[in-house]
């Protein structure tokens, strides 16, 4: 049985788009074919931010209690990316980027000699053979016009999966959802439709 990693990061419950569009990916991921889901919800359950006294948890050895259990932590995301087929990502754009929760959980599972390493050659993914789907809500339209300059949202996440190795990703963008009702309605309805036609394509390639 294949297994789904969800990536919810919004923090407005049960009014987020981005949570609502994931949860459709799923039913549509599912609908043919069993799976087990790995849910992490971050806005409900979010990953601690780094600090002084855990930083070494991720990146250096780990000693202290803090650490130790930051490091625990880590080890277990990790090991849900690992085993995971498909990854799907909820992230609605906050300031013009991600949510810190999410910064927060990449800070967890960006750890060297785990999901990248460094060679004279450069860096390395280390995470391969996985699909993602990046759920992306906006309030206003950053995929083209003006306001694409100021997208520091998708090209952010595009680099850190990629720097895993996470390089088969398609982003489902739902924008214009503060443009008033018949927008967000609009905008839904077209992500909507994308992801099930992703999800057609994944079934068809698996």
């Amino acid at each position: 049985m294949s297994i789904i990693l969800v990536i919810d990061s919004a923090v407005s419950g049960e009014a987020s788009v981005s949570k609502a569009l994931v949860q459709e990916a799923v039913a549509a991921l599912t609908a043919d074919t069993p799976a087990r889901v790995i849910h992490r919800d971050l806005g409900r359950d979010p990953i601690p931010h780094l600090s002084e006294a855990t930083l070494a948890g991720v990146r250096g050895e780990p000693s202290t209690e803090a650490e130790l259990a930051t490091r625990a932590l880590s080890d277990a995301l990790i090991a849900e990316l690992r085993a995971a087929d498909t990854i799907v990502v909820g992230a609605p754009m906050y300031n013009f980027s991600v949510p810190t929760s999410l910064r927060s959980w990449f800070d967890h599972v960006l750890r060297a000699g785990e999901t990248f390493s460094y060679s004279e050659a450069g860096p390395k993914g280390l995470l391969d053979g996985k699909r993602v789907i990046v759920v992306e809500s906006r309030g206003g339209l950053y995929s083209e016009g003006p306001a694409q300059a100021i997208d520091f949202q998708e090209p952010y996440l595009r680099h850190l999966l990629g720097f895993m190795g996470l390089t088969d990703v398609t982003f489902v963008r739902a924008e214009k959802i503060g443009y008033g009702p018949e927008a967000r309605d609009a905008a839904i309805a077209a992500a909507t439709a994308s992801l099930k036609a992703t999800a057609a394509d994944l079934a068809q390639a698996a």
